[in-house]
């Protein structure tokens, strides 16, 4: 296995792991709560971090075969 592909478990930790420390209603982030800011933070970060594994593969810099 291909060490950046344990970059995938960064997504899973953030999100479920972080969620029972950031468990919080009342700091409100762009007018959420913060439990559901930290959710769709890292919506968006697993989908960067899955775009950069794509980008590191070596799979994915063949020709169209």
């Amino acid at each position: 296995m291909k060490s950046y592909y344990l970059l995938a478990i960064i997504p899973f930790i953030g999100m479920l792991g972080g969620a029972v420390f950031v468990n919080k209603v009342t700091p409100y982030v762009l007018g959420l709560p913060f439990l559901l800011f930290w959710i769709l933070l890292w919506i968006i970060l697993s989908s960067a971090t899955m775009g950069i594994i794509y980008k590191l593969d070596t799979v994915n810099k063949g020709g169209n075969s």
